[in-house]
């Protein structure tokens, strides 16, 4: 199924929460003046993370992302991106679903999840579920299109409306994607959800997101197609059309079933797509197959001039995803997808990188004077303790803090943190964001060194 259709079917990224990214323009019916961004799926399967005040002021400070996807509405997410100009689309678990049929639950939801953060966080949009037609019971398929409209008005009747509802498909809704023009939904699908659910995003203008992924349509004999590598290219004799990249042909297919049903005129973004750099002996993956799929995908994207059946469309993308998670169950691959390890490293050069030649240069001393992060005034025991333990699971050398070594100091949790965070701000590159610990570091040109404690 997953090969079939180019689609990211596996249970353990569909269901969770925890994938990461785009946004649309609340317009996209002006394509022609439509705003271009990349945008990143930041998912949380992770215990060696870093924390979201310091992933907000990376994706700010060093790459071209100004739009990030999560899969819950994380309220420690939600404030890191506060004030930062990147905006934020958050999904309402499928679990919540049959709940957001009615309007009070919805507008208990809106005031618990959404209102707390707004404006000062960008939410541009609520994802209700993820890959629901894919994973979802049949109460919850029948529940999703109600819940989308009930969940709209509730934002309404909240006094919010620049923030809009929609929802992502894996292309298992697909019932034919080869030739592109031909593409078709399901028909139980195509009547009674996806018709009435394109009505819906018709009247609110909102797109219709999709999860394309050629990895999963991956074969040996076409790989340059999926790969955006030069090829013969598919033929589609309906339209006499010829594509040169499996993405493309994916794109045109979803449009011609959209087109089928009277939709043709609602936009389509990207809600995840993406390649891993490491999987269980599978010669599809690879670094350079990762690599050459994301990066000429935002080449692509970039260029502006769409498909061959949506010529000069701009697809708003989040590219799945922005870590490789270490506690994804499943296969390797499933732990590969990242553009980034956690310590911001790439992975590889996807193209998104202000600064593709790694970090950004360490601080001169003979310019600035040397530099240090400590903790902020009034940052608490807890917080620091958290900051230490995360420092510890990053690889940096923590001896000098445990009983008997230089820095260890019985009862004294700031003297502790001091070393740790200045540790790992200075073993990453002396980026500021890597002080930033959740807004508890600080950078000082006093060196907080002390008796024999070399900081």
């Amino acid at each position: 199924m997953k090969g079939s259709f180019g689609s990211k079917v596996e249970p353990s990224m569909a269901i969770t929460s925890t994938r990461s990214i785009l946004l649309l323009p609340l317009l996209l019916l002006h394509l022609a003046t439509a705003a271009y961004s990349i945008g990143i799926n930041y998912g949380t399967l992770g215990d060696n993370l870093p924390p979201p005040a310091a992933v907000a002021n990376f994706l700010k400070t060093r790459t071209s992302i100004d739009r990030v996807k999560i899969y819950d509405v994380s309220p420690q997410i939600l404030q890191a991106f506060a004030n930062s100009g990147i905006s934020v689309t958050v999904t309402a678990p499928n679990g919540d679903i049959a709940a957001l049929t009615n309007i009070n639950s919805a507008r208990q939801w809106v005031v618990a999840h959404i209102k707390p953060f707004v404006p000062q966080t960008k939410i541009n949009y609520i994802l209700v579920g993820s890959e629901v037609l894919h994973w979802g019971d049949s109460n919850m398929i029948r529940s999703l299109v109600p819940a989308m409209r009930t969940l709209h008005s509730a934002l309404l009747a909240e006094g919010i409306t620049n923030i809009k509802v929609t929802t992502a498909h894996s292309l298992a809704i697909m019932r034919q994607s080869v030739p592109p023009s031909a593409g078709t939904f399901r028909p139980g699908f195509a009547k009674h959800v996806l018709g009435p659910m394109l009505k819906f995003l018709k009247e609110t203008r909102t797109p219709f997101m999709v999860n394309p992924y050629p990895y999963f349509g991956y074969n040996p004999k076409t790989v340059n197609f999926a790969l955006f590598r030069p090829n013969r290219g598919l033929f589609d004799r309906n339209t006499k059309l010829t594509y040169t990249n499996q993405f493309d042909a994916l794109m045109d297919a979803v449009h011609s079933a959209m087109k089928a049903l009277g939709f043709g005129d609602v936009d389509i973004a990207v809600g995840e797509t993406g390649w891993p750099s490491v999987c269980d002996g599978w010669d599809a993956c690879s670094i350079a197959n990762a690599q050459a799929y994301n990066g000429q995908l935002v080449k692509h994207l970039e260029s502006g001039k769409g498909t061959p059946l949506m010529p000069n469309r701009r697809f708003e993308t989040y590219i799945f995803a922005l870590f490789n998670e270490n506690q994804k169950p499943g296969p390797i691959a499933e732990r590969n997808w990242g553009l980034f390890q956690p310590d911001f490293t790439p992975v590889y050069d996807s193209g998104i990188l202000r600064n593709p030649q790694g970090s950004a240069p360490a601080t001169n001393p003979a310019a600035g004077g040397q530099k240090w992060c400590v903790p902020k005034a009034d940052a608490s025991n807890e917080a620091l303790q958290a900051n230490i333990n995360y420092v510890c699971s990053q690889g940096v050398d923590c001896k000098p803090i445990q009983p008997g070594g230089a820095c260890y100091a019985a009862n004294n949790v700031r003297a502790i943190a001091t070393y740790a965070m200045n540790a790992y701000y200075q073993t990453h590159g002396r980026n500021d964001f890597n002080c930033d610990f959740s807004h508890t570091g600080v950078i000082t040109s006093t060196n907080p060194s002390h008796d024999s404690c070399r900081i």
